[in-house]
This record gives structure tokens, C-alpha cells and sequence, in this order.
């Protein structure tokens, strides 16, 4: 089977310990995996593959959490441990669904997929540390929503996941930091720790989100800026409200124009 496949399968996979195994597995053996990039594909399950837990409600109906509490600590980890198992699902899926791209494409988001693991796994072990497990509190389910919206056009996908869902987590990781810290707790401080090596990799994914938005915008003979705001409209994207982390986001590959543009927007 090709990587492609490969990629497809472990999406299906439905037990986050399954798909991280798997994840793991496929970036062990991808040199010697053929990708495929022309090869048409077709899921054989409901996608993605996820647990019957946690349960999923709209954004707005999901609890706020405080890392105050011992339950609420564990709120806030399970929450990012969520979005982290998301994002495995939205790295294998740019792998198997969008054809003919280069292979650098392919490359760029196994490695999103792996490091996603990775995160959920330790996020899923202090998790387990503080009494719970990943299924235990509701969660909501606006990334993959954003995947399903952006299915059809790559461009769209890389516009409105990695460089506006995943971005605004480069935003939001220095505030829940800051609350962490204030909180104090042995298992507090340890998700800060967490977090700092998390986001040191979320940097590195938007970063490839922002390459190939911008090589696909030149492709298409399109001006990536102010195509930007017409798919947050066209999509129904959110939009984007400051405090924004410009430091990461220029690491991140945001130019001053871009950082603007949301400052305006």
C-alpha cells in the first residue's frame, strides 16, 4: 500500500491509542513507502475515526474551564488533548485526500500527524496523572467541521485550518500559560512545560500551512491577502480577534501585511 493509503487507514482507526500507534508506525516506515501522489482513494468508514467519548457539543455549549480546581485543571488538559487528537485526524487527512501535489506536500503533513501524536500522547498521560482519561468531559468539534467545509479545495484547507484554527491556538497558548502558572499546582506547572513544547511545534505546523497556502495562491495566479478574507467569508470561518502572539506568527511565517490585515479585520 501506498503512504497515502496508509494514511487513510489510520485516520479510520477509531482508539486514540490505535491511530497514535499507527501514526508512529507510518512515519518509521515512510522512506520506504511509496506516495502515490496521483492515486485515487476512497474511505471505507465514517471519517474520521474517533471514540464514542468524549461527547461533542457546539462550541458554545462546552463548559469554560479554570485550572483552579482539580477538575477543572483537568478540563483544561483534556480540552487541549482534544484539539491535539483533532489534529492527527487533520494531518493524515491532508495526506490521503488532496491528489497530485508535490511529494514535499506529503512529507510536511506526516510530520504534522506525527507530532500531533506526540503531543497527545503526553498531554493524555498528565491526563491520566491528575485521575482522568481522554472521553471524560464534553468537548466541541469546530476543527474537523473546518476540514469537512474545506474538503473539496486545498486551498481553502490550508487557508482556514492550519493558518486560522491552528494559529489561534499560537494566540491562545500564552494566555492559558499565564493562568497555569497563577495556579500553581504540581500538575499546573507541568501542562505549562507541556505547552512550551507544543507550541514550539505548532509554530513549525502553521509555518507549513503559510508555505503551501502562498505556493499553492501562486499556482493559481491569486494575491494570498485579500484572498484570505474571502474564504473566511465564503467558509464561514472565524474571525480572528487580538490579543494576537505576533512573535510566533512571524516565526510562523505571517508577514507585517497579514499581522495587519487581522488587526484590522
Amino acid at each position: 500500500m501506498s503512504l497515502r493509503q496508509h494514511a487513510l487507514d489510520a485516520l479510520c482507526l477509531c482508539h486514540p491509542r490505535d491511530k497514535v500507534v499507527a501514526v508512529q508506525t507510518l512515519w518509521a516506515q515512510q522512506p520506504h513507502l511509496a506516495l502515490a501522489p496521483s492515486e485515487v482513494l476512497t474511505p471505507t468508514a465514517a471519517l474520521p475515526g474517533r471514540p464514542q467519548r468524549p461527547h461533542l457539543l457546539p462550541p458554545k455549549d462546552v463548559p469554560s474551564r479554570t485550572p483552579f480546581t482539580s477538575e477543572g485543571l483537568a478540563a483544561l488538559i483534556h480540552a487541549v488533548c482534544h484539539i491535539e487528537f483533532n489534529a492527527i485526524n487533520l494531518g493524515l487527512d491532508a495526506v490521503w485526500r488532496f491528489s497530485d501535489m508535490p511529494e514535499a506536500f506529503y512529507r510536511d503533513w506526516l510530520l504534522v500527524a506525527h507530532e500531533e501524536a506526540y503531543h497527545f500522547t503526553i498531554l493524555h498521560e498528565l491526563l491520566h496523572e491528575l485521575g482522568y482519561e481522554y472521553g471524560d468531559f464534553d468537548a466541541h468539534d469546530g476543527l474537523w467541521q473546518m476540514c469537512e467545509k474545506t474538503a473539496g479545495d486545498v486551498l481553502a484547507r490550508m487557508a482556514l485550518v492550519p493558518r486560522t484554527l491552528e494559529a489561534r491556538g499560537l494566540d491562545a497558548t500564552p494566555l492559558i500559560q499565564t493562568k497555569l502558572r497563577k495556579a500553581a499546582s504540581p500538575g499546573a506547572l507541568k501542562a505549562v512545560d507541556l505547552l512550551d513544547i507544543i507550541l514550539r511545534d505548532e509554530v513549525g505546523h502553521v509555518a507549513i500551512g503559510n508555505h503551501w497556502y502562498r505556493w499553492l495562491c501562486e499556482q493559481r495566479g491569486l494575491d494570498p491577502v485579500p484572498l484570505y478574507g474571502a474564504l473566511v467569508k465564503q467558509y464561514e470561518a472565524p474571525n480572528l480577534r487580538p490579543p494576537f502572539n505576533e512573535e510566533a506568527r512571524k516565526r510562523a511565517g505571517f508577514t507585517d501585511v497579514e499581522i495587519g490585515y487581522l488587526l484590522g479585520a
